[in-house]
């Protein structure tokens, strides 16, 4: 062998070992450019070098690392992950975090590895706190409750709060106690993230638990209880909202009260209902007519039928129509009641409501089966998609057979759309 060709395969070797060299090097700045070079690499071997890391004395040094094992994205990431969840650095968690949550929902961690602390907290704000793994994903429990144990006793407020929100995306009801607990803290970030993954998980069994917050003196937090306490449908908590909302300090929280309220129809509820249902406030209008739809009395059906026909606001206007199929009065006909939250589906503004009284009524035999014949070629794209939804939350086994002819049609969003919808809904009634 020429001396020239030994040169050659020398450098390659030792250019092959050089992260692994730098990794060991003295200069945390090496350490640094070591991990990132690895992070590149989608293996299993880069994620056995990079892990070492995670035990280096230097804080920015483990970030480095955390962002690398992010970026290399194997299933091999997540024991890993979990470790640096240990930390005692607030940034090394929340990258952590992060991680495992971009693991189970890819695009999370957008534009490479966002920056920790102005994203995040562009992020506390409730505005997009709607993100949630499909049903259908199965979320290691050991990353559950290593992530709850930072919601309640992470290295700062912010990781804490972080962490509280990956646990309502991932569905972490192995992490309920660490939530609740995470409802003491005098932080209102971290309570608000904890309210918000309860809602996800959607365990009614925790409700009572909750209820001292609907007086909280936050009115973030406040406003969040009471939607929780009803999202959960907490008949013990309906005398501490009705305090809450007879005590209100604004609209808002009157508002939010009232809504939570008509989430829990009681009849003790039933006088607050009738009283706000011609109430000059929209908001509350429509709050006592969902409460009056949910209550069933068919005596209230002429009275709120009435308001339909009469009402100029769309968002009592669609209340009244869920409370009047909620009696019991499926119309389909062009100006009936089940028609008009059929075609606000198409409404960009309004679709979303409609959307969500439709899966609460869908619940039903009834209006599932006078659902289907909507479920046509010449349904409206918005139709479509806005139903798949509707019943991949509350169909049944024979859904199924009234959705799988859209899964091929011809507009490809449609057909991915219903196909998610399908699997969604296999995985619920399989």
């Amino acid at each position: 062998m020429s001396s020239f060709l030994k040169a050659v395969i020398t450098v390659l070797v030792v250019s092959l070992h050089l992260p692994a060299q730098d990794i060991r090097s003295t200069d945390p700045k090496q350490r640094v450019k070591a991990a990132r070079e690895l992070g590149k690499q989608a293996s299993p071997s880069a994620v056995e070098q990079l892990t070492p890391l995670l035990s280096d004395p230097e804080a920015n040094v483990r970030a480095e690392a955390v962002k690398a094992i992010v970026q290399v994205g194997t299933a091999g990431s997540l024991d890993p992950l979990i470790q640096a969840l240990k930390d005692n650095d607030p940034t090394v968690q929340m990258l952590a975090t992060d991680g495992i949550v971009n693991y189970y929902l890819p695009g999370y961690v957008q534009r490479g590895l966002r920056k920790i602390g102005s994203t995040l907290r562009t992020g506390l704000t409730g505005d997009d706190n709607d993100q949630i793994v499909p049903i259908y994903t199965r979320v290691r429990e050991d990353v559950v409750i290593a992530l709850g144990r930072v919601a309640s006793g992470g290295s700062s407020m912010e990781s804490r709060a972080n962490a509280a929100r990956a646990v309502g995306i991932l569905r972490g009801r192995a992490a309920i106690p660490d939530l609740i607990a995470s409802l003491k803290a005098k932080n209102s970030d971290v309570i608000y993230e904890s309210l918000a993954a309860l809602q996800k998980i959607r365990d009614n069994g925790v409700g009572p638990r909750i209820v001292f917050l609907v007086n909280d003196l936050d009115d973030r937090v406040q406003t969040t209880a009471l939607e929780t306490v009803g999202l959960l449908e907490c008949k013990e908590c309906a005398p501490d909202v009705r305090k809450a909302f007879n005590r209100a300090r604004n609209v808002k929280i009157k508002r939010s009260a009232l809504a939570a309220l008509a989430m829990i129809p009681v009849e003790e509820n039933r006088e607050v209902y009738l009283k706000y249902f011609n109430d000059k406030d929209d908001s509350l209008r429509a709050s006592a007519a969902e409460g009056l739809g949910r209550l069933k009395n068919p005596a209230d059906l002429p009275m709120i039928q009435k308001a339909f026909d009469e009402e100029s606001k769309m968002n009592a206007r669609l209340a009244q129509a869920f409370a009047i199929v909620d009696l019991g009065k499926l119309d389909m006909a062009e100006f009936g009641s089940e028609r008009y939250l059929l075609n606000t589906l198409n409404s960009a503004k309004y679709k979303n409501i409609a959307q969500a009284y439709l899966i609460e009524l869908a619940r039903s035999q009834a209006v599932r089966e006078s659902l289907y014949p909507a479920l046509t070629p010449s349904a409206t794209k918005d139709e479509k998609i806005g139903l798949a939804h509707v019943f991949a939350a509350s169909g049944d086994r024979a859904s199924v057979d009234h959705l799988q002819p859209l899964s091929k049609d011809s507009d490809n969003e449609i057909a991915s759309e219903v196909l998610r919808a399908l699997r969604i809904l296999k995985t619920r009634v399989e």
